[in-house]
């Protein structure tokens, strides 16, 4: 308990909450600006154990914002980069790391034996998601964004508060919304609304009330405010408890704003062999476990483990697919 001495004497967790911390588990999805600094201080708080999940890989521009990566990261899996850092922070957290896109097909596997979930995604698809599997499986998820200077957190806990769709009952449409690609972040902000989210995690873990009210934050002009927020009357999914999104078969394509690059689902389980796949190109690189770069003259595809392509070098979902059918196979 020395490692956490400065938290024991604070009367909000003592010994006593500081062991039910311990005894947690938390799933951090995305592992961005948001979720790389949410799961460094849950691990530093103590939590016992921790999921990280991300379907992406580390790049140079990723080094301002998010805090648990260094150079010698660039081109690795996030979640396996994530995990490294944190058995290095806290070696008694246990630490799991899972390179996969969030989808209907792993939501219920990734929630199953945790006891909150914490979000550091960026695509509001994959928010309805996890959204229908917590409803459905009563698991408490903490919502947080960050956009320009404004950043919003709600708790949402099944049966005791709205669910996500109460507050945005139909998922915007692509171009709805402006993105951090085009609207930009400060990078402070990722910081701010993750300890916050972090800080009401602690109090569940803990056993102490959590924030009712949506919080949204202006932090270019220090402005906080609280909004009183209700469930909804007739919401599709916590009154209906219809799981839409848990039907879905996702996209087999999708756009990353802003990168020049396109991922391609395959849309089934699968599991490549990495080493057998590199044997195939004269130049592509194993990163880590999970991934194989594959470089081309003007494209590079980045190959996961459980058959997702980032293809670089285009935002034409046709080109991208044709490139992972001609280089990968079907």
């Amino acid at each position: 308990m020395e490692r956490y001495a400065r938290q024991l004497v604070l009367p909000e967790i003592g010994e006593e909450g500081q062991s039910k911390i311990i005894e947690g588990s938390v799933a951090v999805f995305g592992l961005g600006a948001l979720g790389s600094t949410i799961s460094e201080a849950l691990a530093r708080t103590g939590v016992g154990k921790l999921r990280l999940v991300d379907r992406d890989f580390v790049e140079v521009s990723n080094l301002n914002h998010q805090i648990l990566y260094s150079e010698k990261d660039i081109g690795m899996p996030k979640a396996e980069a994530a995990v490294d850092r944190i058995k290095k922070i806290n070696s008694d957290v246990e630490t799991e790391g899972e390179v996969v896109d969030i989808n209907p097909n792993n939501i219920e596997k990734l929630i199953e034996d945790v006891d909150m979930v914490l979000d550091g995604t960026d695509n509001m698809e994959v928010r309805y998601i996890i959204n229908d599997a917590c409803v459905k499986y009563e698991v408490p998820w903490i919502y947080t964004a960050v956009l320009g200077t404004y950043g919003m957190s709600l708790n949402l806990i099944p049966e005791k508060t709205p669910c996500l769709r109460c507050i945005i009952p139909e998922k915007p449409s692509a171009g709805e919304m402006e993105t951090c690609e085009t609207a930009g972040v400060l990078s402070t902000l990722p910081r701010i609304m993750a300890n916050i989210a972090a800080t009401e995690a602690i109090k569940f873990l803990t056993g102490i009330s959590m924030r009712k009210e949506l919080l949204t934050v202006d932090i270019w002009n220090s402005d906080f405010e609280l909004t009183d927020v209700e469930r909804r009357e007739g919401c599709r999914t916590c009154a209906d408890r219809d799981f839409e999104f848990l039907q879905s078969e996702g996209a087999m394509t999708t756009e990353l704003c802003g990168r020049g690059a396109v991922q391609i689902n395959p849309g089934e389980k699968v599991e490549l062999d990495l080493t057998t796949l590199e044997e195939r190109f004269e130049s592509s690189e194993l990163k880590g476990e999970n991934l194989i770069k594959v470089y081309l003259e003007d494209y590079t595809l980045n190959i996961f483990k459980d058959g997702r392509g980032i293809i670089e070098g285009t935002e034409d979902s046709k080109k991208a697919k044709s490139l992972y059918s001609r280089y990968i196979g079907n």
